[in-house]
C-alpha cells in the first residue's frame, strides 16, 4: 500500500513525488504515455535534445522555484529571441525598436511611440474584440502584419470573434532589447528536460504505458490518497460536458544542413502560411548541436481539439470557465483525490508556476 499514487509523470507530478518521498511517503507514479516529463520531453536526435510537444524555454522571477529546478539541472543561457516572417519581411519579437525600425523606418523611441499613439486612436471605448484590443494597445500596423494571422491560425478563429481579455497586454519595448521574456532568470536545462526529471524521480517507482483512467479501481486500491494531473472532465467521464482545447500538431523532420533558418524559433503571421512556428532544436542548446552537420526542425500547426489529440491550451471563454466551475466544484468533494497541474486546473501553466504550485501543494498536504 503506497501512501500516494500520482498520476502523471510531468512536472506537477515530479515535482509532488519529490517532495512526498522525501518526507518519507510512499509514491508511486502512473503515467500513460511510454515515458516521463510530460510535455516537456526531450529525447536526442543526432546530437540535438528535440523537444517532442514544442519549444519550452524555462523563464521566472521566482527564485525561489529557480533554485529549486537547479537542484535537478543546470541551465544554459538561452535568451529568447523569436523571428516573425510575414511573407518574407523579418521583424524582432518583443515588439522592440528594430521591429518600429522595419516596420516604419523609425529610429528613436519618441517616432515609435508616435506611430503607435496615432493608430491606437482608431479604437475608442472599451476593446469589444481581440481585434480591438489588440489595436488599442499596438496600432493597426502591428496588428495586421504580426497579430492577426498568427492569433486566428492559433486559436482557429477570426480575431473579432475571440475576447479581448486573451490579448490584455503586448510587450512593447521603446529599445533595442530582443529578450523575449521579461524574466529575472531564464534557461534550458543542459542535457534536456527529461534527463531533469529522472532525477526528480530518481529512487520513485513509475509505471510508464499505465492509463489511470482504464485503470482506476486496481490502481486506487493502491493508495492512500490520488494526486490527478490529467483532464479533470475525463476524470468524471465528461458527465457535464467536455471542455474544450486547443491542440497542437507537429511535423518534425531532420535535414542534411548545419542550420535552416539561424533561430530557435521563427512565427509565421500571415494567415496565408498554414504552421504557426517553425522551431529549430539545435538553438536551444547551441554548444550541444554546433558540432553536428544535420539540424532538427518541427513545423508546429494549431487544431481544434478532439477525442485522442493531445489538449494543450485551455479556451478559457466564458463557457469553458463556467463548465470549468461546476467540475470544480466535483473535485472538491472527491476528499482522497487532488486535481492539479495544467489539465487537473484547466488552465494554462508556465513551467515554473508548475512547479510553484506543485511546491505548495504539497507543502500544504505534509502539513494536513
Amino acid at each position: 500500500m503506497y501512501d500516494y499514487l500520482i498520476v502523471g509523470a510531468g512536472l506537477y507530478g515530479a515535482v509532488m513525488a519529490r517532495e512526498l518521498a522525501d518526507a518519507g511517503k510512499t509514491v508511486l507514479v502512473a503515467e500513460r504515455r511510454g515515458h516521463i516529463a510530460g510535455n516537456v520531453y526531450t529525447e536526442a536526435v543526432e546530437g540535438i535534445q528535440v523537444h517532442r510537444y514544442g519549444a519550452h524555454i524555462f523563464h521566472t522571477n521566482d527564485e525561489r522555484v529557480w533554485k529549486y529546478a537547479g537542484r535537478f539541472a543546470e541551465f544554459n543561457r538561452f535568451t529568447n529571441s523569436p523571428v516573425a516572417n510575414y511573407k518574407g519581411e523579418l521583424y524582432s519579437l518583443p515588439f522592440n525598436m528594430y521591429t518600429f525600425n522595419r516596420m516604419w523606418g523609425v529610429v528613436t523611441p519618441q517616432e515609435a511611440e508616435a506611430r503607435i499613439a496615432e493608430q491606437r486612436g482608431e479604437i475608442t471605448g472599451e476593446p469589444r474584440n481581440l481585434e480591438e484590443q489588440a489595436i488599442r494597445l499596438v496600432g493597426r500596423d502591428l496588428y495586421e502584419k504580426l497579430v492577426k494571422g498568427y492569433t486566428e491560425k492559433q486559436w482557429g478563429r477570426p480575431c473579432r470573434e475571440l475576447p479581448a481579455f486573451i490579448i490584455r497586454r503586448l510587450p512593447v519595448r521603446m529599445t533595442f532589447d530582443n529578450n523575449y521574456f521579461n524574466a529575472r532568470y531564464q534557461g534550458i536545462p543542459t542535457g534536456g528536460y527529461t534527463a531533469m526529471v529522472e532525477r526528480m524521480l530518481e529512487g520513485i517507482e513509475v509505471r510508464l504505458n499505465c492509463d489511470y483512467l482504464e485503470r482506476r479501481e486496481e490502481l486506487d486500491a493502491l493508495a492512500g490518497k490520488v494526486i490527478y494531473t490529467g483532464p479533470v472532465d475525463a476524470y468524471f467521464g465528461y458527465r457535464l460536458g467536455a471542455l474544450e482545447y486547443r491542440s497542437v500538431r507537429f511535423e518534425t523532420e531532420t535535414l542534411d544542413t548545419p542550420n535552416f533558418q539561424g533561430n530557435a524559433v521563427v512565427n509565421y503571421t500571415d494567415a496565408e502560411t498554414p504552421w504557426t512556428r517553425i522551431i529549430e532544436h539545435k538553438w536551444f542548446d547551441p554548444p550541444a548541436g554546433e558540432d553536428s552537420g544535420k539540424t532538427v526542425i518541427s513545423r508546429e500547426y494549431s487544431s481544434e481539439w478532439k477525442p485522442g489529440d493531445e489538449p494543450y491550451y485551455p479556451v478559457n471563454d466564458e463557457r469553458n470557465s463556467a463548465l470549468y466551475s461546476r467540475y470544480a466544484e466535483l473535485a472538491a468533494k472527491e476528499g482522497r483525490v487532488i486535481m492539479g497541474g495544467r489539465l487537473g486546473s484547466y488552465r494554462y501553466y508556465d513551467m515554473d508556476q508548475v512547479i510553484g504550485a506543485a511546491l505548495e501543494q504539497a507543502a500544504k498536504e505534509l502539513k494536513a
